[in-house]
């Protein structure tokens, strides 16, 4: 009995470190290092969040519109889609790969431009209107940013998460509107 309970351990130790182990790398992959090699992590912005952001900006065409962290460009299709020339910068090369396929099966080459940049480095002052969704560490740096380059008068958008010091002119939900 003693054998077959040792076996029964093993077998159970053994399964158990193989799914541990391997719901740590899937985390690990997923959270942690895409932040060390593309700046913050990605999540998606849900359709209902994305609805409203376009209904908060009011974007009108011959505006242009910039989503700095675009992720798989879901928000500069939006937009594109509404006849709103908007480019998007993004870091992670793959969900540059993937917004790009996007923008070119939806044919709307002319309207939506994603770039594979670190935002941080790109000047964002000919925009209309500027689309956040960042992390709370960065809301420091990037309304520091925002207060040195963007226009006089460029809505700023902020998905989930304010910026420290400006005051809303609007919050719906989890957007924030603010007015330079």
């Amino acid at each position: 009995m003693s054998v077959l309970f040792e076996y029964i351990f093993l077998v159970f130790s053994l399964v158990w470190f193989v799914v541990f182990g391997y719901v740590l790398v899937f985390f690990s992959l997923k959270f942690i290092l895409p932040f060390f090699f593309f700046g913050a992590p990605y999540v998606a912005s849900q359709q209902s969040d994305i609805e409203k952001i376009i209904e908060v900006a009011q974007v009108e065409i011959g505006q242009k519109a910039v989503d700095l962290g675009a992720g798989d460009g879901s928000i500069i299709i939006a937009l594109a889609k509404k006849g709103v020339e908007t480019h998007g910068y993004e870091i992670n090369p793959v969900l540059v790969a993937k917004a790009h396929r996007k923008i070119n099966e939806l044919g709307l080459g002319r309207k939506a431009f994603m770039h594979q940049s670190n935002f941080w480095h790109q000047d964002i002052s000919p925009f209309d209107v500027i689309i956040i969704y960042g992390i709370s560490f960065a809301m420091g740096r990037l309304e520091k940013k925002l207060e040195k380059e963007a226009k006089s008068g460029a809505k700023i958008i902020s998905n989930y998460f304010a910026l420290p010091h400006w005051q809303p002119l609007k919050k719906e939900g989890r957007i924030y509107l603010y007015k330079k």
